[in-house]
């Protein structure tokens, strides 16, 4: 099963911390409504911040004074920035995708932030108290956005720089006239010094004392002072695009940027100045382009700015169905970033390939293999084309290159009944539908992709027949992996009933990873009925030999390993019974190649197979 062997860590991983073996692929649970599903220990799960129930601490905002309200919901992007007067502590920054109106925090969307530490005797994570410069005291505070940078609007992804951990919370939320903003003051917004905003200064100055719209302050990437909890600059000079994902790169002046639209555009913007992203060009990649792919695109005037996407249109972009979360490989300098896909995308971008823009050649290539399949005429801009699944995608510097990483499916003319999903894609089996949510974890070394889901619909195996809700999930992806399919990848963890599971980031030290929940049913039980930020940890604490399922030889019941602490792999499946040394049936299974033993104390016990076969046990 390779599946689980690309979860295999290095000696220098391990160091000397003990060997606890695990099996690190979970199975489906279909209608889970109580808990994210996570696969057995060591790997450990814990609630860090719960939307709605959590008291942010707030500034003085229209009006009202500094205090506490409860936090707003659908947690997205995670951002985490190391503590450089602390080692080993993080702050951390949570988006609120939820739209909504609120007196103490803003209107619109927003973000908030915490700080953890590390429990040195558990290893687990918990959150610390801090006082802030402008005397905000205790545990998450609200980010300023109304008093600062003006309304912020649906935060889904952003930016971690792998520089210096700075932040920025992209802005998805489009908005074509003041009517549609969730904004009590719809009045034109002034840019620069002598109003609320930041001040201007550098490149900057060339917006300064432009008047818009209201709705044209929204769809930005905006900086964050997570130290501070306070927003920083609106990047006007990236563009106003419907930005989900984003990427600073090790040099501190290359940003890799993508919207979240079909068509998406790709696009880079290059510092003058390396931690200076006021001064810079900004371009948009086509991949039909003589020499260089990227093409410059004037940024000039806040016309310029707010004509982004009608700029790139003009200039013959390539265009992508859906580019949402980026990250990059510091160790390889790829970049990585999910093309999530649109069921029938042609409506979408049909009349931008007629006013100049081309479509990616996967794109191309895809239809061509419809059209055949079909045995009738299919183009990326025919009604019959379709992108149900999504995919990764990777750009190569070097070789300024795009192309596709990871295709997503497998597609299903019907998706299977409840029951037969769980047997198609159980265990060690996988289908990958919208990736969404994208970041990269180094453990030992290691690198993983970190691939989230964001269902954008049910059909063609997406969700078992039947379904109207969409279970997401979390798989790791081996880097090293050339050419990988959706079996190469293990399956960590899926979301509680009705939610996305998004904004996976791990901690430097290859131990935890931080999750976002979001969006659940509100009829789940507490605390799953939140949108929450969890962290799962142990990824450093994996015995090698366990995490590859053995290939058994020969006749009989064979069991390995043996003995083992964890994980016991039965040479065929069937039903099975444990029995402990005085001849007790302690535990029956059902259907199983596979049994957790964690629950038993140490000792000699004996497991039989339906069929009278019988193996001795030791549990140590």
């Amino acid at each position: 099963m390779k599946r689980i062997s690309t979860l295999i860590l290095g000696a220098a991983a391990l160091g000397s911390t003990a060997q606890i073996q695990f099996d690190p692929e979970i199975t489906w649970n279909l209608r889970n409504e109580d808990s994210i599903v996570l696969p057995p220990s060591p790997l450990q799960f814990q609630v860090l911040f719960i939307g709605g129930t959590d008291r942010v601490q707030t500034t003085a905002t229209y009006g009202n004074a500094a205090g506490s309200t409860y936090a707003k919901e659908w947690h997205d992007f995670i951002g985490l920035t190391e503590d450089t007067d602390n080692p080993g502590e993080y702050f951390i920054s949570v988006n609120h995708e939820m739209v909504t109106g609120n007196d103490s925090i803003g209107d619109g969307g927003g973000m908030t932030v915490f700080k953890i530490e590390r429990d040195g005797d558990t290893d687990s994570l918990r959150v610390v108290d801090q006082i802030l410069s402008d005397g905000r005291e205790g545990k998450f505070f609200n980010v300023d956005f109304a008093n600062t940078t003006g309304e912020t609007g649906m935060n889904c992804g952003g930016i971690v720089s792998l520089a210096d951990g700075r932040i920025w919370t992209a802005e998805e939320w489009w908005r074509g006239d003041n009517a549609a903003i969730a904004d009590r003051d719809t009045t034109d917004f002034t840019i620069g010094s002598g109003t609320a905003t930041y001040p201007v200064s550098g490149s900057f100055a060339k917006y300064d004392g432009a008047t818009i719209k209201k709705y044209q302050n929204y769809n930005y990437m905006t900086e964050i002072d997570p130290r501070e909890a306070v927003a920083v600059r609106k990047q006007y000079n990236w563009g106003r695009q419907p930005f989900e994902g984003g990427v600073v790169m090790a040099d501190n002046k290359t940003v890799y940027l993508g919207s979240d639209a079909t068509p998406g555009f790709f696009s880079k913007f290059v510092a003058d100045v390396a931690g200076n992203f006021e001064a810079g060009t900004l371009y948009v990649y086509k991949h039909d382009k003589s020499g260089s792919k990227w093409v410059e695109m004037p940024m000039d005037n806040m016309d310029q700015v707010l004509s982004f996407g009608d700029s790139a249109v003009a200039h013959g972009a390539t265009m992508f169905n859906r580019v949402e979360w980026v990250t990059a490989d510091k160790n390889t300098g790829l970049v990585y970033f999910t093309e999530t896909g649109r069921d029938n995308p042609a409506s979408r971008w049909r009349d931008e390939k007629e006013e100049g823009a081309v479509y990616a050649p996967h794109h191309i290539a895809r239809a061509a293999d419809q059209a055949a399949s079909a045995g009738e005429a299919i183009t990326p801009d025919s009604s019959a084309y379709w992108d149900y699944f999504g995919r990764v995608m990777v750009y190569d510097p070097a070789a300024d290159t795009v192309k596709v990483y990871l295709e997503g499916g497998p597609y299903m003319t019907e998706s299977p009944d409840s029951a037969t999903y769980v047997s198609t894609f159980g265990k060690g089996k996988n289908h990958l539908s919208n990736p969404d949510g994208l970041s990269v974890m180094y453990v030992g070394d290691k690198t993983y992709l970190v691939i989230q889901e964001d269902l954008n619909g049910t059909s063609y195996g997406r969700a078992p027949q039947g379904f109207s809700e969409r279970p997401c999930e979390l798989f790791l992806l081996d880097a090293e992996i050339v050419n990988p399919t959706v079996d190469d990848m293990v399956r960590i963890a899926h979301s509680t009933w009705g939610a996305e599971i998004t904004g996976a980031i791990a901690t430097p030290d290859g131990k935890s990873l931080l999750v976002n929940n979001q969006h659940p049913e509100s009829t789940n039980k507490f605390p799953y009925n939140h949108s929450l930020t969890f962290a799962i940890t142990g990824f450093d604490k994996a015995d090698p030999s366990s995490l590859v399922a053995p290939e058994f030889n020969g006749e009989g019941l064979q069991v390995f390993p043996n003995p083992t602490s964890r994980m016991l792999y039965l040479s065929e499946t069937a039903d099975a019974a444990l029995y402990n040394m005085e001849g007790k049936r302690v535990k029956v299974y059902r259907n199983v190649n596979q049994i957790d033993v964690v629950e038993f104390t140490a000792g000699t016990y004996f497991l039989q197979l339906e069929n009278g076969d019988t193996k001795k046990v030791i549990i140590k």
